[in-house]
């Protein structure tokens, strides 16, 4: 993350780079994950460098993130809805407004955050469809074979489908995290929480083919679960993604992204009548909004099932 950092304040305002090395150390003192500090960070950095890059209109603020006002943060949302998508600027809003919340309160450098009547960009409501059976046993057909990257991306593809955890939580997975006395995992959640999952009879199979595969890998004595296929090194979050994609295109699947899981264990779970409040607890949700956007989809298709059942009008 250092070496991130370094490149996120590259070329800023001596200003804007000292305050994100502070709000840095305060995250890390909070014990905010990796990803969450990176997320963070590129968002105040991005907002930095717009005014930066356009100092006659923004006057003091391309120099310090203390004088930033409401027109500024809206300009920036706009710009950033306009080069990029409404949801990469959500994202960016709710970033910003733990900066701006960190510099009003924890710092005591502006007496009002800029944040707080800018409108959050609203984004339309994607339908993301869920994987089926079909489609994800194609994905495992490319995996047969008994060669290390065969073994690897067939427990990880098992383990997404089986456990619908987020990549970065299967990305993140260390050695002790796995426990196959018990054909568990230990995911390490958003927001420093943490929690026990147990594993199918496949996947824990899947699993330990996988530990065997990897015992005699040059990389064996790393802390990571998972590991590239090449020289002493973990495979990263970005590494499945792509590693999803490719056996994707070798299947034929389109759009394979680990999400899809975890959008069809939502499925799955209310189709078979699973209890919503379990159904958190494993997918490691604390706002009641998740099940709601996670099944928008799935509930869908539920309900065309239904209509397609009752035959509403085609009975005369």
């Amino acid at each position: 993350m250092n070496r991130d950092l370094t490149k996120l304040t590259m070329g800023l305002p001596q200003a804007w780079a000292a305050f994100l090395l502070d709000w840095d150390r305060s995250l890390r003192s909070g014990n905010y994950s990796p990803t969450t500090r990176y997320n963070y960070l590129l968002a105040s950095a991005q907002l930095g460098r717009y005014l930066a890059g356009d100092q006659r209109e923004s006057g003091e603020a391309a120099l310090t993130p203390t004088a930033v006002t409401r027109r500024h943060v809206e300009a920036f949302q706009a710009w950033m809805i306009k080069t990029r998508s409404p949801a990469t600027a959500l994202n960016k809003h709710k970033a910003l407004q733990q900066f701006f919340k960190w510099l009003t309160v924890d710092e005591e450098e502006i007496d009002q955050s800029p944040m707080l009547r800018v409108r959050q960009p609203k984004t339309p409501q994607r339908l993301i469809p869920i994987i089926r059976d079909e489609d994800t046993k194609k994905l495992l057909d490319t995996c047969k074979g008994k060669g290390f990257v065969h073994v690897r991306d067939l427990a990880i593809i098992r383990l997404l489908a089986n456990t619908g955890a987020r990549l970065s939580e299967v990305a993140n997975l260390q050695l002790d995290d796995v426990d196959l006395s018990l054909d568990t995992v230990r995911y390490h959640g958003k927001g420093a929480k943490d929690r026990r999952v147990r594993l199918g009879p496949k996947t824990a199979r899947a699993v330990s083919r996988y530990l065997s595969a990897r015992s005699g890998h040059t990389g064996a004595g790393l802390p990571h679960l998972w590991l590239a296929v090449r020289g002493p090194q973990p495979l990263t979050g970005n590494g499945i993604k792509l590693m999803l994609k490719r056996r994707g295109l070798r299947a034929g699947v389109d759009g394979v992204h680990a999400h899809r899981w975890r959008h069809t264990y939502a499925h799955e779970w209310k189709l078979a009548g699973g209890d919503t409040g379990d159904l958190m607890l494993v997918l490691g949700w604390s706002s009641d909004d998740m099940p709601r956007h996670y099944g928008a989809s799935a509930a869908a298709e539920r309900a065309q099932q239904v209509q397609a059942r009752m035959g509403i009008g085609e009975r005369v």
